[in-house]
């Protein structure tokens, strides 16, 4: 194909409907998420033993500090409620000072536009985006992965090594698409991974592949709503048909569960976000990553 020809893939007569999502559908994701950050936040200092850290409800939202280098430290959910007061932005503002951590606010676009004015007001400046997709689950069902490889769940005796990979494939991210404006210590990746599928509603998956761990990934059900909360193959074991496996499997899942829409969050143009859309997901809304650094 000649560069800058688009190819269209027409959907499988078998495939789900385009889902449309407006503002009640991203409000609800968004729901989602802060209850996951709140847990996960949560689970953290029980981890630790201690009460460093915070949760702050905001606006319909959440202001999170899990520990130092976290990918669950941010401000999430906001912009389908009332606009945050510029007294609440302070107080948060100030917690987050308090740990020397910039404010990290993942804002979607159809959020309240005041929202993203306040911030911008407030010297908040965009450094990136990322992309919610989404998808029916009205009548999926598995299909069977490539052969050679096994999708199943992923038991306690395989825990640590489950971490290690995810850890180390995170290290080696894929370098198609826009790349992420975060950069995470392995030994916060892990702590997170370890804290999130810990939580109630996850389950985690293994991907086998020639009696090989190959990768895994995880899936949070809440009020109906699928999270693929997050996938990894380790890089010798890629473009094998392993994460395309691994999303089957989970669609399967949550369909059975009762769930009627699974969401997953991608880098722009990266290879997940083509893996997903392959598999039905239609991109449902973009968010904005602001960011004001510790003055």
């Amino acid at each position: 194909m000649r560069p800058g020809v688009l190819s269209f893939a027409p959907r499988r007569p078998d495939g789900p409907a385009p889902l449309f999502c407006d503002a009640a559908l991203a409000a609800r994701v968004e729901l989602a998420e802060v209850r996951l950050i709140t847990e996960v936040s949560a689970a953290t200092r029980g981890r630790r033993g201690d009460t460093a850290g915070f949760v702050i409800p905001i606006a319909g939202g959440v202001a999170s500090f899990a520990e130092v280098a976290s990918p669950f430290n941010k401000i999430a959910g906001l912009g389908f409620g009332e606009a945050p007061s510029v007294a609440e932005l302070g107080e948060i503002e100030r917690a987050f000072a308090a740990f020397s951590a910039p404010v990290q606010v993942e804002l979607p676009h159809l959020a309240d536009p005041a929202v993203g004015s306040l911030l911008t007001g407030r010297g908040y400046r965009l450094v990136s985006f990322e992309n919610v997709l989404g998808r029916a689950l009205d009548g999926a069902t598995a299909h069977a992965p490539p052969a050679g490889i096994a999708i199943r769940a992923s038991g306690p005796d395989e825990y640590d090594q489950w971490l290690d990979v995810m850890a180390d494939a995170v290290a080696h991210a894929d370098d198609q698409g826009v790349p992420s404006h975060e950069d995470f210590p392995r030994d916060a990746v892990v702590g997170a991974m370890r804290d999130l599928t810990t939580g109630p509603g996850v389950t985690r998956y293994a991907a086998v592949r020639d009696g090989l761990l190959a990768g895994g990934a995880s899936l949070r059900m809440t009020t109906g709503l699928a999270q693929l909360t997050g996938a990894a193959t380790a890089p010798v074991h890629r473009r094998r048909g392993i994460q395309t496996a691994l999303l089957a499997a989970r669609i399967a899942d949550a369909a059975a569960a009762g769930c009627d829409v699974a969401v997953v969050t991608t880098q722009p143009g990266s290879k997940s976000q083509q893996n997903a859309q392959r598999a039905g997901f239609d991109l449902l809304y973009t968010r904005a990553i602001l960011v004001k650094e510790v003055a």
